[in-house]
């Protein structure tokens, strides 16, 4: 199968590793901003992967000409963070093809809405098709020029869902390929109320703000996650279950799913991370200027809240935790609106109508 993948971070370029050493023809592609990172991908044909996985991924094309990389696609990902997706579907909009298969990986909470949208589709509409993954399928970093290192790809628990859902078979066939463990969930909501990042990073990023800040690396796992952060972790995903619970949507407990993925080896909040395989050496971010505030408070709790009044399920927690990242970064993600029911056009649905999404 031919497959494009969209985005050069760590999740991309591990994205086009497994796909080319599954044997498929990839292509890499990448905006100009972040060009540089695939120079090294095109000098060498391709990506090597070291860690739980290891091999050379053959990469046919890696490069910032969009539709050089999407010609004579079946499959194109989009992977990367919440705040990319717009981007991506923006460049693929001039070169759109009803016979593509695009899926955002992951959803980081209606990725499929927003993918959609920027193409000027209908939500509704059956082709193309158009779904989205509850998770990136690898705990994986780019560790050098054409190099990854994969600390866990996942064995499980990965999700997909097609908007409308009559597509979602569609692309589970296809994505099984290459995760074999992948099911299909139930509706785009499912997948992205399933998406851990939101419960795992601001929680443990917030209370080693300090740690973060000070010199010297720590990692932020097995160092991070402590009887503080990961009760504060629990209390994040009390939240987001009960929202799944009022939507009648079946989301597994965060700890659950880090087992069926092959994280985690125990379902527990605390020693479950700290002793996890596969987040075992992961280093902390320097920076709290980062993602795992900027995406995974700004997109990610931002919306869990605004979902969850909208159900009537109370997140005081995750309301505390935006509060303090946005005193933190001096900026107001309430107020910015980077992921609501409302920026992504679904204002209006009623509670029987978002169940049907």
């Amino acid at each position: 199968m031919k497959v494009a993948v969209l985005g050069g971070g760590n999740g991309g370029v591990a994205a086009a590793w497994d796909w080319g050493s599954h044997g498929h023809e990839v292509s890499l592609w990448s905006s100009e901003e972040y060009g540089s990172n695939l120079a090294p991908i095109a000098e060498r044909g391709g990506v090597t992967c070291v860690g739980s996985e290891g091999g050379f991924g053959e990469v046919a094309y890696a490069g910032i000409d969009i539709e050089k990389a999407l010609k004579g696609a079946e499959l194109v990902l989009a992977v990367g963070p919440a705040y990319s997706t717009e981007a991506y579907a923006r460049a693929v909009k001039p070169h759109l093809s009803h016979d593509q298969l695009y899926v955002v990986c992951p959803s980081s909470c209606l990725g499929a809405v927003v993918f959609k949208n920027a193409l000027g589709l209908e939500l509704q509409a059956e082709s193309p098709i158009i779904g989205e993954t509850s998770t990136l399928p690898y705990g994986v970093r780019v560790t050098g020029p054409a190099e990854i290192t994969m600390y866990n790809k996942l064995k499980g628990g990965v999700f997909v869902a097609a908007l409308p859902s009559a597509g979602t078979e569609q692309l589970r066939a296809a994505l099984e390929q290459v995760y074999p463990g992948v099911e299909s969930g139930g509706s785009i909501l499912q997948t992205s109320l399933q998406n851990g990042n939101p419960v795992i990073h601001p929680a443990t990023t917030l209370l080693n703000a300090s740690r973060i800040e000070s010199p010297g690396d720590f990692l932020f796992y097995e160092d991070g996650v402590t009887p503080a952060s990961g009760g504060l972790i629990q209390a994040v995903d009390a939240e987001r279950l009960a929202i799944a619970a009022k939507l009648g949507l079946r989301v597994l407990p965060d700890p659950e799913i880090g087992v069926l993925q092959g994280y985690m080896t125990e379902p527990t909040y605390v020693d479950g991370y700290v002793t996890a395989p596969g987040f075992r050496g992961i280093v902390a971010q320097t920076a709290l200027d980062h993602r795992y505030l900027v995406e995974d408070v700004g997109f990610g709790l931002v919306f869990l809240s605004d979902l969850g009044r909208r159900v009537g399920v109370q997140t005081p927690v995750m309301d505390a935790l935006i509060t303090l990242a946005s005193t933190i970064l001096k900026r107001d993600f309430v107020a910015e609106q980077a992921r609501t029911l409302e920026s992504v056009g679904l204002g209006q649905l009623t509670l029987d109508e978002l169940r049907e999404l």
